[in-house]
C-alpha cells in the first residue's frame, strides 16, 4: 500500500491576519538563521524575535506578509507554511548595504516565483506536506504565467537540497555565506536553484 498523499492528509489554505505568529514561527525554521538576522535590526527593547516577525507577517501589501503564505492543516492544526512571491528585486525593507545578506540579494531570478519560506513543524514531517505546499507552488506560478519557480537553499542543508532535486529544480547561481553568528550554516555557498512549471 503506497503512503497517503499530502492532500489527503492536509488541507492548504491562504493565511489569514490571525495566523502571522505562526508564520513566523515557520520562518524561523525555514530561514536557517537568516530571519533571526534581519529580524534582530528590528527589535526594540522588550521585543522578541517572534514578535518582530509576527508584526512583519501581520502587515498588508508588501511581500513579507500574510497574504502572500499558504498554509497546511493536518487535522485542524497547523503543520506547514509557504510564503512565494513574483520575485521583482530585493524586498523594500531588506538592508542593502548589508554584507551578510548581499550574496542572497544577487541571487534572484526575475520573473519567476520565489519561495522565499517553506517549512512543515517537524512533527508533521514525513507525510508529504512539504511536497504538497510545492506543487501548490508551482500550480500558482502557472495561474500567474510565470515559466519558472525559484529558491535559494544552503549547501550544506544536503536533505533539502536533494528533495528540491527530486522535484525538478536545478542550480542557477550560487555565492558564498558571508558567515555570522546566527547562520545555521558558517561555510559552503547559498545556490540559487530554479524549475520550469
Amino acid at each position: 500500500m503506497s503512503p497517503p498523499t499530502a492532500a489527503a492528509v492536509c488541507k492548504i489554505r491562504k493565511a489569514a491576519k490571525s495566523d502571522a505568529r505562526e508564520i513566523a514561527k515557520l520562518f524561523l525554521i525555514a530561514s536557517d538563521g537568516l530571519a533571526e538576522y534581519i529580524w534582530s535590526g528590528f527589535q526594540s527593547p522588550g521585543m522578541g524575535l517572534l514578535d518582530v516577525g509576527e508584526a512583519r507577517y501581520a502587515r498588508e501589501n508588501t511581500i513579507f506578509s500574510y497574504e502572500n503564505c499558504m498554509m497546511a492543516e493536518r487535522e485542524g492544526e497547523i503543520a506547514g507554511m509557504l510564503h512565494c512571491h513574483p520575485e521583482t528585486g530585493p524586498p523594500e525593507d531588506v538592508r542593502i548595504s548589508d554584507p551578510v545578506l548581499q550574496p542572497y540579494l544577487e541571487l534572484e531570478l526575475n520573473g519567476s516565483l520565489y519561495i522565499s519560506g517553506i517549512a512543515v513543524h517537524e512533527t508533521y514531517r514525513g507525510f508529504g506536506i512539504g511536497t504538497g505546499l510545492m506543487r501548490w507552488a508551482f500550480a500558482h506560478a502557472s495561474e500567474l504565467k510565470l515559466g519558472k519557480v525559484s529558491l535559494i537553499c544552503f549547501e550544506r542543508n544536503e536533505a533539502a537540497l536533494r528533495l528540491y532535486h527530486r522535484l525538478g529544480f536545478s542550480e542557477v547561481d550560487r555565492r558564498a555565506i558571508v558567515p555570522h553568528p546566527m547562520l545555521h550554516y558558517r561555510d559552503g555557498d547559498a545556490i540559487l536553484m530554479a524549475r520550469d512549471v
